[in-house]
């Protein structure tokens, strides 16, 4: 080579280097000690049975979904009407009635989502459905109910994850699926566990995913899920199970490597963020961006829950680490960006994390560019499975018990 190329190149190497995406820090926020107060009141308003997720419709009134299947219409004063025609769910364990959320066109085809365990031969399988919301002052009810998207194949074992977030285009809507507690599935791209899936509004697979067009396997074994590495040497195969090809294609994923993705939200900058629970130890906040794969179960800031280590992250560069762990756990319930200009306009922008095993609320700023550090974690004294933004910029909280109670965070 000439010393003019040579010399090229070595700029370009340099370029390259000054060029690149800088590595983001990941912060252990597990020892974070709870303020010494709360800037808010909570006000219990219902109690349910197990309740897992709410959505509010544009009057402030909220659908609530409780884990053992029924969901509810209920009143800012806590006067509720059972939504009549909910699909049948398979509740065991972490299995049962999970999310609902509003159309992002509510506004013109009043329909709704449904996250739920299908039940099955074999247990239950994740299931995403779509229905319009006939509600009056005094009854609800579903029309039109159509399943868009199936887990396949159904079996025994909890964390679903079952989140939606719709893209900022209200064009897509991405589903968070938990690894079943199958584990290495996670990383099988034939298998939808423990997946970010991108799919259109109608359950289809987004046009531009890493791998559309690509079409999978057509048998797996079906393993009665083991809770540890060393318990899945010696996994027993209970059967097999032929896809449909509709379940099998990879086209569906948008993000692989996940465990139990609870939480999935965009940030006002567009980001698409994600918190999931660890095995014991090593709760996550990740940015999801597409193709990556977050390593579950490969590395993990946790252990196998009988003591068996897990590879760190910090083993593996070529799989995506998150911004924040959380060792101890919290527990993560659910996450949410807060919009409000009123009620609280200091937190605008500011995500939330709620814990389970902490008991906690936990405020996280964002600056835009794939970063995230803790603000105030604050000990509330319930386990907190959900926490959402109502029309007037109030929070409400939904408390993982039974009875759990729908409790209205508004400022001291």
């Amino acid at each position: 080579m000439s010393m003019k190329l040579a010399r090229a190149a070595a700029l370009c190497t340099l370029a390259a280097l000054f060029t690149r995406e800088p590595a983001r820090a990941q912060v252990n926020l597990g020892e974070q000690k709870p303020e010494a107060s709360l800037p808010f009141t909570l006000t219990t308003v219902a109690t349910f049975k197990l309740p897992w997720r709410m959505a509010f419709l544009p009057d402030g009134r909220m659908l609530i979904t409780e884990k053992v299947g029924p969901v509810w219409l209920v009143t800012q004063k806590g006067e509720k009407i059972e939504v009549a025609n909910t699909p049948a769910v398979y509740y065991q364990g972490q299995s049962g009635m999970h999310a609902v959320y509003l159309s992002p066109n509510y506004a013109t085809d009043h329909s709704i989502y449904l996250t739920y365990a299908e039940p099955g031969e074999y247990g239950g399988g994740l299931a995403l459905a779509r229905a319009k919301l006939n509600a009056t002052a005094t009854t609800a009810s579903l029309e039109n109910l159509e399943v868009l998207w199936h887990q396949m194949p159904k079996g025994k074992g909890g964390q679903e994850g079952a989140a939606i977030a719709f893209s900022p285009d209200n064009k897509y809507l991405f589903l968070a699926v938990g690894d079943r507690q199958r584990m290495t599935p996670a990383q099988d791209p034939n298998q939808p566990v423990g997946k970010i899936l991108r799919l259109t509004l109608d359950g289809k697979p987004a046009p531009d995913n890493p791998d559309h067009g690509k079409a999978g396997a057509a048998t797996i074994d079906l393993i009665d899920p083991p809770r540890d590495t060393e318990a899945a040497k010696s996994a027993k195969v209970v059967s097999s199970y032929t896809f449909p090809k509709s379940n099998t294609t990879p086209a569906e994923t948008w993000a692989s490597g996940v465990r139990t993705p609870y939480g999935l939200a965009f940030s006002p900058a567009g980001e698409l963020w994600e918190v999931e629970h660890g095995p014991a130890g090593g709760d996550e906040l990740n940015l999801i961006e597409r193709g990556k794969n977050y390593g579950w179960p490969l590395v993990s800031y946790g252990n196998n829950y009988n003591g068996v280590p897990i590879p760190k992250p910090d083993t593996r560069p070529d799989l995506a680490k998150p911004a924040i762990y959380w060792v101890p756990v919290i527990a993560p319930g659910n996450l949410m960006f807060y919009r409000g200009k009123k009620t609280f306009p200091q937190w605008d922008g500011n995500g939330f994390v709620s814990g389970l095993a902490t008991q906690s609320l936990t405020r996280i700023v964002f600056d835009g560019h794939g970063n995230a550090k803790a603000a105030e974690r604050w000990a509330v004294g319930h386990r907190v499975r959900d926490v959402e933004e109502a029309p007037d910029g109030s929070l409400w909280i939904l408390e993982d018990s039974n009875p759990g109670a729908l409790i209205h965070v508004t400022p001291k």
